[in-house]
C-alpha cells in the first residue's frame, strides 16, 4: 500500500514538471496560432494533473496546477489576439480556441463538485478566467457585420 502511494505520489510530480513543461514549450513556440492550440492543450493537462493532486490528497498542489490552467487560457488568449485577425474574417483558430474553452469549463465545473465545499474556492478565480476568455472569443467571432 506504501509502494503504490510513494508510486502515485512520483507519477503525480512527473506530470506537474511535464506540465510546467509544456507551458515553457507553449511560450516558446513562434506560430502564435500554434502558441495558443499548445496553451489550451497544456491547460486540460494541468487539469487532469491537479484532479489527480486532489485525488491524492495534495490540496495545495491541485490549487498551484489550477492557477496554471488560468494562466495557460490567458496565454492562448492573448495569442491569438497578437495575432491582430479578425475573428470574423479568419475564424479557424478563434472558434477552436472558443470551443476547447467551452470544454474546460464543463470540465472544471465538474472538478468544483467533486471538491470538498472547504476547497472549491480554490477553482473560482480559474473559473472566471476561463469564463472571460471563452466570453470574449464569442464574442469576437458573433458580434458586427462582416466586412
Amino acid at each position: 500500500m506504501m509502494r503504490t502511494a510513494w508510486l502515485a505520489s512520483i507519477l503525480l510530480a512527473l506530470c506537474a514538471a511535464q506540465a510546467q513543461a509544456d507551458l515553457a514549450a507553449a511560450r516558446a513556440e513562434p506560430n502564435l496560432e500554434r502558441r495558443a492550440k499548445l496553451a489550451l492543450e497544456n491547460a486540460f493537462a494541468v487539469l487532469t494533473a491537479a484532479r489527480g493532486a486532489y485525488d491524492n490528497g495534495d490540496v495545495q498542489k491541485a490549487g498551484a496546477l489550477a492557477a496554471e490552467i488560468g494562466e495557460s487560457v490567458a496565454l492562448a488568449y492573448d495569442s491569438l489576439v497578437a495575432t491582430g485577425k479578425n475573428p470574423r474574417k479568419s475564424p479557424r483558430w478563434f472558434k477552436y480556441a472558443e470551443i476547447q474553452t467551452r470544454d474546460l469549463l464543463r470540465r472544471l465545473d465538474t472538478f468544483n463538485l467533486d471538491l470538498s465545499a472547504t476547497d472549491r474556492p480554490m477553482l473560482g478565480k480559474v473559473k472566471e478566467t476561463v469564463l472571460e476568455v471563452h466570453d470574449q472569443l464569442l464574442r469576437g467571432l458573433m458580434e458586427g457585420k462582416s466586412k
